[in-house]
């Protein structure tokens, strides 16, 4: 153990990296019998220390910790379109939810064993315990990292071998010593790392008791069944790579039934399992195999380097920043690669590691500051790279089909976050929408709507759009629903439809099945709606229900869908919202009057998207009146139903100065009268550009709330406040500057308004019509003679 610690023993000499790339010189041999390569998950100092060791002893066959169920799928690991990183997948037939992964990245030593044994004609092998039992358990997505729970130090303590070496070492940084002691160093014996990693994790199994995982020792008695199996082929020209905590279990003596009898009854699920693309964003989350890991994009550097890795990351960094527009020069580059060299001396380093390269590129090319760092970090240190697997990865049909689907449609997975805007009314777009809508009624989150940048009409659509590994997992969930996209989003959508019991969600899944062009699933979930729909007699879940239904019909409308039994649904639903609507707003609490407004609000948008329905309008403005006008109904609601008549054009601002007048009267109650105000000028409507532009209700406003007794004005302030906070700044301030000049001097309203900066005593219609050439232009019209 002296020997790591000590910091004496480093990993071969980074300069070759990659497999299949000769090694260093072979040292003195290892100890006879198999060649047991104890390595830490996802790191490159091991990967090229694995790399020498295998040129160095030239096994028969390799052991890998992993599934053994996927010995069949270690050939596609050569195909042309493999490229790391990627990850084994392994999940329950009948629960696909139910799934593991085991990731690899091109600095991960069982990939680089994987490489070389394809490339020397070495038999591989996966030795771990096999997924049938790993998924069985309560918690399949295990993480097999560097971190321990002893059993013989106590409940609930946890070991981590790295730090505790480290601390023996005199380090307090744990990250930092194995980087010094294995990833940076160079050696030319490359036995020694691993004989001295298996004496250093001996020490602490002995000190802190055999058991780590709870499910260690299981694992390892099918690791040691599994290595004689292999001896008994190969004899001792066996080499395994496993996690270095494993290592003296396994060389350690035993019998086959004892380790039989660790295995005996243990619970098992049918699996399958295949390759799938991993990224190097998903290695640095502490999930699946092997510990997460900060930095993926510089490990994959240092790994694939051939040769000065400072100067060559340098390099890469100055030109990200350019790319962004930032000023970097050559000059840049060198004076960085000199400051990280002269850190690393100073902390007595035998090369710049990650922590100098990020020094030194904050004080040279970000003059202190870290916004330029943090861009370094996203796309270099962590980066965006996405791994592919070949056609013939076993897969299920729905992932076939989707991929069809990607390549019809020119929509390629990335890894890295980017925004698409689509354009219905363009074939491609409409098909684009259609597939991401499909999958995100499937589960499959690789698109999320955003507000787009550009028209807000109905034809116009924003998705963020990401690829991440799990989708793997989503896509083999929605499998059971059927063979392609439309089939299983079709099925998933009637059987819902079957399910639901309440009208929002089912509302809700008719406007989703149009928006994902699902016509064969609309007449089941048409006729599901209206007869929830016929038995909903609560009038708040029908003024709920309908405006997703004017949406649909929108929507509908944009991607050429019939909707005519939608419509009549929609119809159906207004036409009774209108009937029973006046008696639920009467004597509601406030809390239930906010809600309620909402509704108002949502039923009023509605009505107004179901544009051929004239008298539906014409009933829809008589409750209104009605609402206005009823005592027993709460302010918020009378002072809102105002509102939405004047902007409609059906009431007169005298009718609406009169109706204001009578709500905050003296004899009303002040906080009746604040919701009254709240409800009319409240909100997102535009209600502050109203007060500004007709004093009259502003002056009554101002009257009442002068006139508020100081007990009663602390009960109202809340409510006042949160009024008049939703304004832009700019109406705030206009407001504050008419209220200071006081009530209107001589001429009245006409008179003040033409005293306030910009506003005149009548509208000037010279200078209104001057815009008329311009909007012709961007328009397309004729301009009228």
């Amino acid at each position: 153990m002296t020997r790591l610690t000590g910091g004496a023993v480093p990993a071969p000499a980074a300069g070759p990296g990659a497999a299949g790339r000769p090694g260093p010189a072979a040292g003195p041999a290892p100890a006879a019998g198999p060649l047991v390569l104890g390595v830490r998950h996802h790191g490159p100092g091991s990967a090229r220390a694995v790399l020498a060791a295998l040129d160095a002893g030239r096994p028969k066959a390799v052991l890998i910790e992993g599934p053994p169920e996927a010995d069949g799928l270690v050939g596609l690991a050569a195909e042309e379109g493999m490229r790391p990183p990627v990850a084994l997948l392994a999940h329950a037939v009948d629960d696909p939810g139910r799934a593991a992964f085991w990731p690899m990245a091109e600095f991960s030593p069982e990939w680089a064993a994987i490489r070389w044994a394809l490339a020397h004609g070495a038999e591989v092998r996966f030795i771990d315990l096999p997924a049938v039992h790993t998924l069985a358990a309560s918690d399949p997505t295990w993480d097999d990292s560097e971190e321990y729970a002893s059993e013989d130090a106590g409940a609930g303590l946890r070991v981590d071998p790295v730090a505790e070496l480290a601390r023996t070492a005199g380090h307090d940084d744990a990250e930092r010593w194995w980087e010094d002691v294995v990833e940076l160093r160079g050696a030319t014996d490359p036995f020694a790392p691993f004989e001295a990693l298996a004496e250093a994790m001996g020490a602490l199994r002995e000190a802190y008791g055999h058991g780590g995982h709870p499910r260690d020792l299981v694992r390892e008695a099918h690791m040691r069944i599994r290595l004689r199996a292999a001896q008994k082929e190969f004899g001792d020209d066996v080499a395994v790579v496993c996690g270095a905590w494993h290592v003296p279990a396994l060389r350690r003596r035993g019998t086959v039934t004892a380790d039989r009898a660790l295995l005996k009854g243990l619970p098992k699920v049918k699996a399958e399992l295949t390759w799938v693309p991993w990224t190097h964003r998903r290695l640095a989350r502490r999930s699946g195999y092997g510990a997460g890991i900060e930095a993926p994009g510089w490990y994959a550097h240092l790994f694939t380097a051939p040769d000065r890795p400072v100067e060559r990351w340098m390099t890469k960094v100055a030109g990200l920043l350019r790319a962004e527009d930032l000023p970097v020069s050559s000059a840049h580059v060198i004076e960085a690669v000199r400051l990280a060299d002269t850190l690393a001396a100073l902390r007595g380093r035998p090369l710049a590691g990650l922590g100098e390269t990020t020094d030194a590129i904050r004080a040279v090319m970000g003059d202190g500051s870290d916004a330029a760092l943090d861009l370094v970090r996203d796309r270099l240190v962590v980066g965006d790279v996405l791994g592919t697997v070949p056609a013939a990865a076993p897969a299920v049909p729905l992932q076939r089909d989707l991929e069809r689907l990607q390549r019809s449609l020119r929509l390629k997975p990335e890894a890295q976050e980017r925004e698409l805007d689509l354009d219905l009314r363009k074939d491609n777009d409409a098909a684009r929408s259609r597939l991401l809508h499909r999958l995100r009624l499937l589960g499959v989150t690789w698109g999320d709507p955003v507000a787009g940048r550009g028209s807000t009409g109905t034809f116009r659509e924003s998705w963020r759009l990401r690829w991440e590994p799990e989708l793997h997992v989503q896509i083999a969930e929605a499998g059971v629903w059927g063979t392609t996209v439309e089939a299983a989003a079709t099925a998933w959508a009637e059987s819902q439809a079957a399910a639901a019991d309440d009208l929002a969600a089912i509302t809700s899944l008719a406007e989703r099945c149009l928006l994902a062009g699902l016509t064969d699933a609309l007449p089941a979930v048409l006729h599901a709606l209206a007869d929830r729909a016929a038995l909903d007699t609560d009038v708040a879940h029908l003024a709920q229900a309908l405006p997703a239904l004017a949406r649909a019909l929108r929507y509908g409308d944009v991607r050429a869908t019939d909707t005519t039994a939608l419509r009549e649904v929609a119809a159906g639903l207004a036409e009774r919202i209108c009937v029973g609507l006046p008696p639920a707003c009467a004597a509601l609490d406030a809390d239930a009057a906010a809600e309620m407004r909402e509704r108002l609000d949502g039923v009023h948008t509605a009505i107004a998207l179901l544009t051929d329905r004239g008298d539906l309008a014409d009933r829809w403005a008589g409750v209104l009146r009605r609402l206005a006008g009823r005592e027993r109904v709460p302010g918020v609601l009378r002072g809102r139903a105002v509102r939405l008549l004047l902007d409609e054009g059906r009431f007169a601002v005298d009718e609406a100065a009169r109706l204001m007048g009578l709500a905050l009267s003296p004899g009303a109650p002040p906080a009746d009268a604040a919701g009254w105000v709240e409800g009319f000028v409240g909100g997102a409507s535009g209600g502050g550009l109203l007060l500004v532009h007709d004093e009259r209700l502003l002056g009554l406003v101002d009257d009442w709330l002068g006139g508020v007794s100081a007990d009663a004005f602390t009960d109202v302030l809340p409510l006042l406040r949160r009024t008049f906070a939703a304004y832009e700044p700019g109406v705030r301030r206009t407001l504050g500057e008419l209220v200071a000049r006081g009530p209107a001097g001589p001429g009245g309203p006409a008179a003040a308004a033409a005293a306030t900066p910009g506003f005149a005593p009548e509208p000037d219609e010279r200078r209104a019509d001057a815009v008329l050439p311009l909007l012709h232009l961007i328009l397309g019209t004729e301009v009228p003679a």
